[in-house]
């Protein structure tokens, strides 16, 4: 096997802090080594468009403490044809690259896996707010969208508090509970909603109502964006206790800002993990964070059964809620 000599680097999908703490890492490593790194800009869709430039040592100076990924990103609906998959390894062949390290989310790792089957060597990095990529336990970016999140609803919680309402917010993180379940939990709401665990209106009704027997005029309720749509579950839930409530749509918000201590570590660790793999030779891998140590697994393993729900937690959750 020939040695790698020159790699790439792109980010895709959704935007995730720590993503440019990943960047800068892959290429200030990998010049340390003596590669040659290529940033790809505005992800799948650069990459077939032949958007590709080597980066230098200042190309990544300053980035650590940015939000979003200084090479762009986008959605690409061309990787799904062949035509555009053939596209995308035919211009890394092209230029010579011997290896291709993506960060991004589960789409991103398909995309990935897509052009190991055509030729291209790849690992991949966990880049998404979501915490949803099977075989790590954090994921670039979800620390600090649960800080945000944590952030925005102890505001909230003054205007609950000052008004005498029940606030339904409403939480990114597709068909996983883990923003909101860690943001709830660390915010004492008073329930959380998640895909993972079904939940009963009218339970959730009876403990506002406890509450406000006893004298408590405001409440806060955590809502994953995968459980349900919030307006229906608005509605229903003040028909059911009589109680006003009012609902608050966080939004791309979580995905913005200036990545925590713990994504930027993260990002840095894995960055610098997945070229030292490269060099030994190894692809089709998956950079995980697991028991708190940065390791590779075979990229396969993402696209496995999902991970189980951390029950203890949430458990946790309702019992500080009585």
């Amino acid at each position: 096997m020939k040695p790698v000599q020159k790699i790439a680097v792109l980010t895709s999908g959704g935007d995730a802090p720590g993503m440019n703490a990943a960047i800068r890492a892959v290429v200030r490593k990998g010049i340390f080594h003596g590669l040659k790194v290529y940033g790809v800009f505005h992800g799948y869709n650069g990459l077939i468009r032949g958007e590709l430039r080597e980066m230098k040592l200042g190309s990544v100076a300053d980035i650590v403490h940015r939000g979003g990924t200084i090479l762009k990103t986008a959605r690409c609906d061309e990787m799904f044809t062949e035509e555009g998959q053939r596209e995308a390894a035919h211009q890394l062949l092209d230029k010579g690259i011997d290896a291709l390290v993506v960060i991004g989310g589960d789409g991103s790792y398909r995309g990935a896996q897509t052009l190991s089957k055509l030729g291209i060597n790849v690992i991949g990095l966990p880049g998404t707010i979501d915490n949803d990529i099977v075989g790590t336990d954090l994921t670039i970016g979800f620390d600090t969208a649960v800080n945000t999140v944590v952030d925005a609803v102890s505001k909230l919680r003054d205007t609950a508090t000052s008004h005498e309402r029940t606030f339904l917010v409403e939480v990114m993180g597709r068909n996983c509970g883990d923003i909101a379940l860690r943001a709830g939990l660390a915010i004492g709401a008073e329930s959380i909603l998640i895909p993972e665990i079904s939940f009963d209106l009218k339970e959730i009704s009876e403990k506002l109502l406890r509450g406000y027997h006893r004298g408590k005029n405001h409440s806060i309720i955590i809502v994953a964006e995968g459980a349900g749509n919030i307006w229906d579950i608005s509605s229903e839930l003040q028909e059911v206790s009589g109680l006003d409530n009012r609902v608050t749509i966080l939004g791309h918000i979580q995905r913005g800002g200036a990545p925590s201590a713990m994504d930027a570590l993260l990002g840095a660790t894995m960055g610098s993990k997945a070229v030292e793999v490269l060099m030994e030779g190894k692809f089709e891998v998956m950079i995980s964070y697991s028991n708190n140590q940065v390791i590779e697994r075979p990229l396969e393993i993402a696209f496995g059964p999902k991970d189980s729900f951390d029950q203890k937690l949430y458990d946790l959750a309702n019992e500080l809620a009585i």
